[in-house]
């Protein structure tokens, strides 16, 4: 069988206006793949340039392909189990910042060039003084686009229009602001000239960005079949679900020359990427840790089954049309809209994601996901949300164990032992406080303001709510305690 590569993709030349900081899954069923459509569809004709920005890994197999793959996007699309089968070509070539050093920075004199996009990790945006000019390159993403922007500012002497667009999607705060930052401590670290400092801070733009796609990766069990069902073999072809968002944040207007929308894709440009983030974290990551750990006490084990269970459908369901939407500022049709979605990307058929995968942290995870709408709901109607705090009591069942192993707390499913995940202050005070009568727990729970921010004891009746769901699930099991609450 032939391997996928340039002549059977029929793959057009087209002027390099992107590099892109990492080689990864997310950003090539993701950005390759928007700009992909955005070519064809006659609102972009741009190629981009990979860099292979880290010692580990290496190229071989993009090269041998010519930079040419698969996405291969499935899920529920109109209430049918669909595949959509895309060959990328928006790719032109692969590049080893550190092994391909010359050839790396060379890519900063292209006259076309326009767009950094990056996804370096959420510990990749990160200011580290000990990098030096002289490093080639230097051992940060920071550090190497500092130089990348100086090398590009010294090659067009200043040129205004030489200026890039950086579109950071690192899952961090702010990514855009905190990368610009970094860049700023980098250029007075290496004492480069306030010129190129005004240059930077003028001619190029920093965007704050949202994304949002769950992708699978290379479907390494199946590669035969995937490989008969195309036609052709494909190393590097990645999977993923249908559903996309990307927000994008930007002092400077962007959108005509980066229109992606005019290719009928799923990108928004706003001044305010925020509420677009809440609404992510508080309905798809928020309905997530309230109803994974009571899903897993009920003897479920991935999300798609839970979503197939009356009970545990409907409690998420309440928990966020009935208590996280009326907390939150983007009109409501649109908020309707995407909780819609959230539960048709739950139920995806092509998906095995794993309640105890999503368990991890899970106590910090409901401070940062759930207590804004918790909280938001009480001052709002002056009453506590049932659904909401009936996840703080599965959230304290699930974490029930006395014995610390290795790392991990030891918990109990009907005789099934499980591991609990999170920081060692949290194991350790689950493990010495698990077995305590409800009211006596729940106290000390919502007591601990480490885990909270405040104590949760102060919110008018939640203390005596809480301990009594512990109860009811701890005589009735969590379904039928689930069940009770409607």
């Amino acid at each position: 069988m032939e391997i996928l590569n340039r002549e059977k993709s029929g793959k057009k030349d087209r002027p390099v206006k992107v590099v892109q900081f990492g080689e990864g899954n997310f950003l090539r069923a993701f950005v390759d793949y928007m700009i992909d459509i955005a070519n064809e569809e006659g609102t972009f004709d741009g190629d981009i340039v990979l860099i292979k920005p880290i010692e580990f890994g290496n190229l071989d197999l993009f090269h041998k392909q010519d930079c040419q793959y698969t996405v291969s996007l499935r899920g529920n699309v109109g209430g049918k189990e669909t595949k959509i089968n895309r060959i990328v070509t928006s790719v032109s070539d692969a590049v080893d910042a550190i092994n391909e050093y010359d050839k790396y920075m060379a890519l900063a004199e292209i006259p076309t060039l326009r767009f950094v996009v990056s996804n370096t990790t959420e510990a990749g945006i990160v200011y580290v003084p000990e990098d030096r000019f002289e490093m080639d390159p230097p051992s940060s993403f920071p550090g190497k686009l500092t130089k990348f922007l100086h090398h590009r500012y010294e090659t067009f002497s200043g040129a205004p229009d030489k200026g890039l667009v950086m579109l950071p999607v690192e899952l961090i705060d702010d990514n855009g602001m905190h990368l610009k930052e970094c860049v700023f401590k980098q250029i007075d670290n290496w004492g480069l000239s306030g010129e190129f400092k005004k240059w930077v801070d003028e001619n190029c733009v920093f965007t704050q960005t949202l994304v949002d796609r769950i992708v699978t990766g290379y479907p390494k069990a199946t590669e035969e079949k995937e490989w008969e069902e195309l036609g052709y073999e494909d190393h590097i072809m990645v999977t993923g679900e249908p559903f996309a968002l990307w927000v994008i944040e930007s002092d400077k207007d962007i959108s005509g020359e980066f229109d992606l929308p005019g290719a009928g894709l799923p990108v928004v440009f706003t001044k305010d990427h925020h509420p677009y983030k809440q609404r992510k974290v508080r309905i798809l990551n928020g309905a997530h840790t309230s109803f994974v750990l009571a899903a897993w006490l009920c003897g479920k084990d991935i999300v798609r089954d839970s979503m197939r269970d009356e009970v545990i459908k409907n409690f998420m369901n309440r928990t966020i049309y009935d208590e996280v939407i009326p907390t939150l500022t983007l009109p409501e049709e649109d908020l309707k809209s995407f909780a819609s979605e959230v539960e048709n990307r739950f139920d995806n058929p092509f998906v095995d994601h794993s309640l105890l995968a999503i368990s991890l942290n899970s106590v910090s995870k409901w401070r940062a996901r759930c207590m804004p709408s918790f909280l938001g709901y009480v001052e709002k109607f002056g009453k506590l949300p049932v659904h909401l705090t009936f996840s703080i009591a599965a959230l304290i069942e699930f974490y029930k164990g006395t014995e610390i192993e290795g790392g991990v707390l030891k918990g109990n499913r009907n005789g099934q032992s499980y591991d609990i995940k999170d920081d060692a202050a949290v194991l350790e005070f689950f493990a010495a406080n698990s077995s305590k009568e409800p009211a006596e727990l729940a106290k000390a729970y919502l007591g601990r303001e480490d885990f909270h921010g405040q104590d949760l004891n102060k919110v008018e009746g939640l203390t005596d709510a809480v301990a009594g769901y512990i109860a009811d699930i701890r005589s009735e099991g969590m379904y039928e305690a689930m069940k009770k609450i409607g």
